[in-house]
């Protein structure tokens, strides 16, 4: 892969597009773009957010109030009569 300028006109940029994100994308290093030879936009790598694990995120937030396994549930049902 060929090295990115730090510095593209617009219509350079316009024609190396999809080459010029991959750059950054693997080099990590923003291009200014210009029109005129004046510079309009820097173009940079994304932030990357650390997205926090919800694996804990209901840890001590609850607790069990009584038998929980073997629990006679059979009163709060129906019972069907058979006729």
């Amino acid at each position: 892969m060929r090295i990115m300028k730090s510095i593209l006109s617009a219509s350079e940029f316009k024609a190396t597009c999809l080459a010029c994100l991959s750059e950054i994308e693997q080099s990590g290093e923003p291009v200014t773009i210009t029109r005129r030879g004046r510079p309009v936009a820097i173009l940079g790598p994304a932030k990357h957010t650390v997205l926090k694990s919800p694996s804990n995120s209901w840890a001590r937030k609850g607790r069990i109030v009584g038998e929980i396994v073997n629990v006679d549930t059979s009163a709060l049902w129906e019972v069907a009569r058979q006729e």
